[in-house]
């Protein structure tokens, strides 16, 4: 069953309300200019990362995705894992099954320890949880951190597809770090929202007029 199009408009309102989404210019990691801007760690206080968990929980039930455990990445998918381990014990469609979550510790490293691992112990299939794919390199440290701890990648499980294609202007990469991943680890990406679901809102949305056509030029020129 796909995730339902009225939960991903939701969860664009709900981004936007939170500040989390924002539409303007602003200078990205990549050093584009991108007329929007995702920035995930704004979901920072009690009700609204308790909200964002839940829609976390409904894309990956609505996945139909078969999974043991949820694994964070240091930093960001510490919190995440935590609290979508919470939403996932009160959605429904699981009946009360609690699952267990682990994540990473980066100072570890330092000492030549590999990472040092922090709660559930790594088994069976495993969702890494982040909030956004840009390079995928993150996501081949989780997976490798769960392979070599003999348990299974599933999926990795983020919150926005930005559905961009990767590298300089004039040699822009055939596939979004979405698909890259996908094709490297051979394991899905579910994420609550994409870009084609901010264009969609905006679309709908009369008083976002002015920034339907720059996200509309942006998709045109990097999207996949």
């Amino acid at each position: 069953m796909g995730h339902t199009s009225s939960q991903r408009s939701e969860f664009v309102r709900f981004a936007l309300d939170q500040g989390v989404l924002r539409f303007g210019e602003f200078k990205v990691k990549s050093g584009r200019l991108s007329p929007y801007f995702f920035n995930a760690g704004l979901f920072n206080s009690g009700a609204s990362v308790g909200k964002l968990a839940q829609f976390y929980a409904q894309a990956l039930v609505d996945s139909g995705l078969d999974f043991d455990m949820l694994f964070g990445p240091a930093y960001k998918g510490i919190p995440l894992s935590t609290a979508t381990a919470c939403a996932l014990v009160n959605h429904p469609g699981l009946h009360g099954r609690d699952v267990p979550f682990a994540f990473n510790r980066k100072e570890a490293k330092a000492h030549g320890e590999g990472g040092t691992l922090v709660g559930a112990p790594l088994e069976g299939k495993v969702v890494i949880i982040d909030d956004v794919i840009t390079a995928g390199t993150s996501v081949g440290e989780s997976v490798e951190i769960i392979r070599a701890a003999g348990a299974e990648p599933a999926a990795v499980l983020i919150a926005l597809d930005r559905m961009e294609r990767a590298g300089a202007d004039d040699a822009l990469s055939g596939h979004s770090a979405v698909q890259e991943v996908e094709q490297r680890y051979g394991i899905p990406v579910v994420s609550i929202a994409t870009l084609g679901d901010i264009m969609a809102f905006l679309e709908d949305n009369a008083t976002f007029a002015e920034h339907q056509r720059t996200v509309s030029a942006y998709r045109a020129r990097y999207g996949v």
